[in-house]
């Protein structure tokens, strides 16, 4: 059994961190659930203890999700892989974002329903920012895709360890 150890969660600019991964998660789905995982699993909070978040703070739990987003980091450079902006990928970036911010601000002791609204929003709004950049620096530049997604990854695990170390 997980022992459990309640250590200051030091979220600061909540709303700032919210946006944050809700962006990230517009940009590769899996990352923001894992970096909100990461964070809350180093830095239990009591008010995610007795709800139904809980469990982002188990270490299982953001190991899985560190394995998921690194396979989502290879996927998506696979030809068949579909577009962002499809409904069904954009329903899943945004449950993404929106689970990260509900787990971020009910953590700082918010409410998770704003913070889930916020990661939601952010996610849809960086879903179709990045798809569009993505596709005008590919036909700018000229560099294929693939190269492209990954400085994307990059972009996405350098802002995550910002995140990360925030906290």
């Amino acid at each position: 059994m997980e022992k459990l150890v309640i250590m200051k969660l030091k979220i600061e600019k909540p709303f700032w961190q919210v946006l944050s991964v809700g962006a990230l998660a517009g940009m590769r789905s899996a990352s923001a659930p894992a970096i909100t995982s990461y964070l809350l699993s180093h830095h239990k909070s009591k008010t995610l203890t007795k709800s139904k978040l809980s469990f982002l703070q188990s270490n299982v739990v953001a190991s899985g999700l560190k394995y998921m987003a690194l396979a989502e980091f290879v996927g998506d450079k696979l030809p068949f892989t579909p577009n962002r902006i499809k409904p069904v990928v954009l329903v899943a970036r945004c449950l993404s974002g929106a689970l990260a911010g509900a787990g971020i601000l009910k953590a700082s002791g918010g409410n998770a329903f704003t913070g889930a609204l916020l990661g939601g929003t952010a996610a849809v709004a960086s879903t179709f920012g990045s798809f569009f950049l993505r596709k005008a620096t590919v036909k700018a530049t000229g560099i294929i895709d693939p190269v492209i997604g990954a400085i994307e990854d990059a972009l996405v695990v350098g802002a995550g360890i910002e995140l990360a170390r925030l906290a």
